[in-house]
């Protein structure tokens, strides 16, 4: 059995980044912004209802979150934390599945709706070994995503089945830490220093039943979820690639063709080549991007218009303000005073937006 399917295509290099990882993080004390400062990506990141990084650059956050704390229990500590009601549609429909071993399954299908990220089974005797791979990477996963990765999957079984599971052994590529969180979480010997990282589990364990199995729900999420990964395959959107490379971009700078050229490992001509394809030229691809990246930016009331106008690269405000003045018609405060009156009357306040 194994977890990953021949792809006549390669799904983007696009990893998600939902407002529930920046809860989690701020739930063990650190911040977004103090996050993405050490991982030197955008401060704006974390704003709207999610992000898109590279593989390079979420490697860089879960390296960050090692950095920031000496919690060898982090990853643990950020699994267990987590309800299952904040995971997204694609690993929250595993929850429901039939057993465990069809959870896995569809972990593993749905799994390249976040991150091009791909989990390799492995069935032999009474083992049942998960590797990860990841499409994109020029370097090794932090350790701590891949004991994030590997919590996850036992929290999916225990959840599920209800039952105190426990694997077979784990296989870490790391050094022993001076502490047993980690065997004392997984509750089996964990071996270091290994070749590979590796979570092995008991196949006995893969057919114990979900209590919770709702095949109603999965009926209606399976065919969206299963249409929203064919798309991916099938219809990579150069123009939405663009524009998130755009974005990330902007603060420093109007940022060239080459410059996302390389970011999205092709050369010049292929790019242009491919943005010509969908009807389109690089600097309408950039006004896009910054239209969209403005209105995000002025919808946060705490952002002054001077800080928006430097994080979308323009060199001075009043040049900001002629461009915004052509894309909506009104000036950037005309429009966030509408927009932001406009959302105090349709969500009014009350005691309960404080729970």
């Amino acid at each position: 059995m194994s977890g990953d399917k021949p792809m006549s295509n390669i799904p983007p290099d696009r990893c998600r980044v939902p407002q529930a990882f920046w809860r989690s993080i701020e739930s063990i004390g650190l911040t977004a912004a103090s996050v993405l400062r050490q991982a030197r990506l955008p401060g704006t990141l974390h704003l709207g209802d999610q992000g898109f990084v590279t593989t390079a650059q979420y490697f860089s956050l879960w390296k960050a979150l090692e950095d920031l704390t000496a919690d060898p229990g982090l990853s643990i500590r950020l699994v267990t934390g987590t309800a299952t009601a904040v995971h997204p549609p694609s690993s929250l429909c595993a929850f429901y599945a039939r057993d465990y071993r069809d959870g896995l399954a569809r972990t593993a299908r749905f799994k390249r709706l976040c991150t091009p990220e791909q989990l390799h089974f492995t069935e032999e005797d009474n083992t049942f070994t998960i590797r990860t791979g990841w499409l994109h990477a020029t370097g090794p996963e932090p350790m701590i995503a891949t004991e994030v990765a590997f919590a996850c999957l036992m929290e999916l079984g225990r959840r599920g089945t209800g039952r105190h599971l426990t694997p077979h052994w784990v296989e870490l590529t790391c050094s022993a830490p001076n502490s047993d969180v980690h065997r004392a979480y997984f509750g089996c010997e964990i071996h270091y220093g290994a070749s590979q990282n590796a979570l092995v589990l008991k196949t006995a364990d893969l057919d114990h039943p979900f209590p919770g199995h709702n095949p109603e729900l999965l009926e209606m999420l399976t065919p969206v979820l299963a249409s929203a990964l064919d798309e991916i395959q099938a219809h990579s959107s150069i123009r939405e690639q663009v524009k998130i490379v755009l974005k990330r971009g902007l603060p420093s700078g109007r940022p060239e063709l080459s410059e996302v050229a390389r970011d999205l490992a092709m050369s010049e001509r292929t790019l242009q080549r491919r943005i010509t394809e969908e009807a389109a030229t690089f600097r309408e691809l950039l006004m896009e991007a910054r239209q969209e990246l403005g209105r995000q930016l002025l919808s946060d009331p705490s952002a002054t218009i001077d800080e928006v106008a430097c994080l979308l690269g323009y060199q001075d405000t009043s040049s900001f303000y002629r461009a915004f003045r052509d894309w909506e018609g009104v000036t950037p405060s005309q429009w966030r005073g509408t927009r932001l009156g406009y959302l105090s009357q349709t969500i009014p306040f009350s005691n309960a937006s404080l729970t």
